[in-house]
């Protein structure tokens, strides 16, 4: 039977072939390896909602939610009575990738489907009371989260960040 190696010759094999074969070094931290991709703003804005969809995420994870059905209850709960192409035109989403979200919601029991009173064949969505409370709690833990994403700027900084976004929406819609 073989004898194990002890943890002290571990550490001293793992010093010395540290010193034979040094550890290969990081590339400089003034080259980003996406340094070809940072002249353009959209791949900023990719990285920024990335950062931003991670933390509302988390901050909705204790609630249930993540932001995508977040957003969808928040919007239909602010206007009960909303199809489905209405929901999808709000939130600039394709219906096919709205309906399994929908589908959800009305699983979980946060909003209903009911025939909407112009058209029998269309579907009105309105939020449960469940659905109306839980969208009220998440919104104010949203709110706080937004807040601690732009502590760092002035409020004037903040209103010209959301106005530059806002220039960059509304010229894609007036585009198409």
């Amino acid at each position: 039977m073989r004898r194990r190696a002890s943890p002290r010759f571990w550490k001293s094999a793992r010093r010395a072939s540290a010193e034979i074969m040094p550890r290969r070094p990081a590339p400089p931290a003034a080259t980003p390896l996406d340094a070809g991709l940072r002249a353009f703003t959209g791949y900023h804005l990719r990285r920024a909602m990335a950062v931003v969809q991670a933390e509302v995420n988390e901050t909705l994870a204790p609630l249930g939610l993540r932001m995508v059905p977040f957003s969808v209850l928040v919007v239909i709960a602010d206007n009960p009575g909303l199809r489905s192409s209405q929901l999808a035109e709000a939130l600039g989403m394709e219906r096919s990738n709205l309906t399994p979200v929908v589908e959800g919601l009305v699983r979980d029991g946060l909003i209903a489907r009911a025939a909407a009173d112009d058209d029998r064949r269309a579907h009105a969505l309105a939020a449960t009371p469940r659905g109306a409370a839980l969208a009220a709690r998440a919104r104010a833990a949203v709110a706080e989260q937004d807040m601690r994403l732009t502590e760092q700027m002035s409020p004037e900084a903040r209103a010209q960040l959301v106005a530059l976004l806002d220039a960059i929406e509304t010229r894609r819609a007036g585009a198409g």
